[in-house]
Formats: C-alpha cells, sequence, structure tokens
C-alpha cells in the first residue's frame, strides 16, 4: 500500500516516488506532523522496494525547506520540560534513521532556502542536486543550539570534510550553491528550472537499474563508516556474492550477449 500523507505531497510514478513539502507559504517549515509522517513515509518505502526503487526529495515554491516551524514547533519547545524535549530530539532523529534505513538511493532537489532540519533533510539524501542561488545552512548554532542535531556531526564532516563541516555548525552561516558543489556536498548545479527535472532523471535511471544490488550499494555506504578497510573488503565480498545470485546479475549477462540493455526487475 503507498504512502497517504496529509501533510506534505506524494506520488509515485516509473518506479520513483516523490516526496513533495508543499507549506510555501512558510518556506516549507517542518511542524510536528510533518515530522512524523516523514518519518512514517520513509519506514513504509521498507517493504515497497519492487514498486519504488528511488525517492526525490523537494520542496514546493522558492525554498526547499527553512526547518522547524518557529510558531508551531520553537514556541512549544519553549515551555518544555526535559523529558519532552527528549521525546522530540530522538522523533526528529528518527527521520534521519529512517532515511538511512530506506532501502531506495534518495535524491534532494534543492532550490532556494535549505536551512535547519531542512539542511538536515538533504545532508541524509544519498545525491543532492542544487537550483542556482541555493542556500543551505546549518542553523542551530544561530539559535542557541550545538551543532550536534539530528546526526550533523557524524554525517557532514563524511560529506564535506571536518574542518569545513566545524565551519558551518560553529557558525550557522549559509553556504552557496557554489560552495556545495565545489565541497562535494551537492553533484551539480543546475537552473531554478532544471533542478526537479535533473533530479527525478537521476532518480529514473536508478529505479532502472538492479535496485537489489542498488540497496546493498546504500547499506555498505552505511555500513563501510565503522568498518577497517580489512573488514570493509570482507563485507563487500559477502554482498557482492548475494547479488550474484539474483536474476538480474543473469539478465545482465543474457542481454550483454545479445547486445542489449537489461531489463532489470529487482530480484
Amino acid at each position: 500500500m503507498s504512502p497517504n500523507p496529509t501533510s506534505f505531497g506524494y506520488r509515485e510514478e516509473d518506479g520513483v516516488a516523490t516526496i513533495t513539502l508543499n507549506r510555501p507559504d512558510r518556506l516549507n517549515a517542518l511542524t510536528f506532523d510533518v515530522y512524523r509522517e516523514l518519518t512514517e513515509c520513509f519506514r513504509g518505502l521498507r517493504d515497497r522496494g519492487r514498486e519504488v526503487r528511488a525517492v526525490v526529495v523537494t520542496g514546493e515554491g522558492r525554498a526547499f525547506c527553512s526547518g522547524g516551524d518557529v510558531h508551531d514547533i520553537i514556541g512549544p519547545l519553549v515551555a518544555m520540560d526535559m523529558k519532552a524535549l527528549l521525546a522530540f530530539t530522538r522523533m526528529t532523529g528518527d527521520l534521519v534513521k529512517a532515511m538511512r534505513a530506506c532501502p531506495q538511493p534518495i535524491v534532494a532537489a534543492v532550490e532556494g532556502i535549505c536551512a535547519g532540519a531542512g539542511a538536515i533533510v538533504a545532508m541524509a539524501s544519498d545525491m543532492r542536486l542544487a537550483a542556482v542561488g541555493a542556500k543551505v545552512a546549518f542553523l542551530f548554532n544561530k539559535v542557541g543550539l550545538a551543532g550536534c542535531d539530528m546526526g550533523a556531526c557524524a554525517i557532514l564532516p563524511r560529506i564535506i570534510g571536518q574542518s569545513r563541516a566545524s565551519e558551518l555548525l560553529y557558525t550557522g552561516r549559509f553556504m552557496t550553491a557554489e560552495e556545495g558543489e565545489r565541497w562535494g556536498f551537492f553533484s551539480r548545479i543546475l537552473t531554478p528550472e532544471q533542478v526537479l527535472p535533473q533530479s527525478l532523471a537521476l532518480a529514473r535511471q536508478v529505479a532502472e537499474g538492479p535496485s537489489f544490488a542498488n540497496t546493498m550499494t546504500k547499506r555498505m555506504l552505511a555500513m563501510e563508516w565503522a568498518m577497517s578497510v580489512e573488514e570493509a573488503i570482507e563485507a563487500e565480498a559477502v554482498a557482492q556474492a548475494l547479488c550474484m545470485t539474483t536474476a538480474d546479475f543473469e539478465r545482465a549477462f543474457v542481454a550483454f550477449s545479445n547486445k542489449v540493455k537489461p531489463a532489470f526487475q529487482g530480484n
């Protein structure tokens, strides 16, 4: 069964699920409900690998996501006790956990402002494309909070390096699209008119590939953070051997022998 969220847009086409944050009047700021539904959506996709083989996350209007809604989230947090605050921060972290555990590769199509928790959603995606003029900021420092939010201190340095990540997390300043591409946060920069179509095209390209093998690649990319090179080589040997048992592996061989493009089916 496909997700039926009420707090953001969702559609499926050609094996690609598109999640659209659609509160443009609030720069697609997240609410408690959006957090919960996004988490449940990504968790639900774990069981839908045959129908959905890649995911695109985007924002409606002139922003990707401006972070947590000041009135709907930040205000209530001030009045909470420690127990409630910890429940909230664990809930937000659950979104990143769900994105990382989601077997489908995730592409973030970033246009305009991408800040706070919005920057985290982009960071937690597997690939990121930017529109000209996009700006990314991990704003937690600006509101009196630590940069260690939703896995930022673990994930961001692995994407752009320790020193650059430290600068962004200590200052809360905006990283331009050009910096982001140069530092490896973005794969490429496109015009605003191109960023979503190109993100969808990239997702479709992934979706047309061997989904079991792509899931294994995503899993290994995450697991090997905590492995030695020797452990990683052994883990990849096991993973690749498993992929060699799939029908898609045989399909690729037959297609190559007949000089045609393989039609992968995910098994």
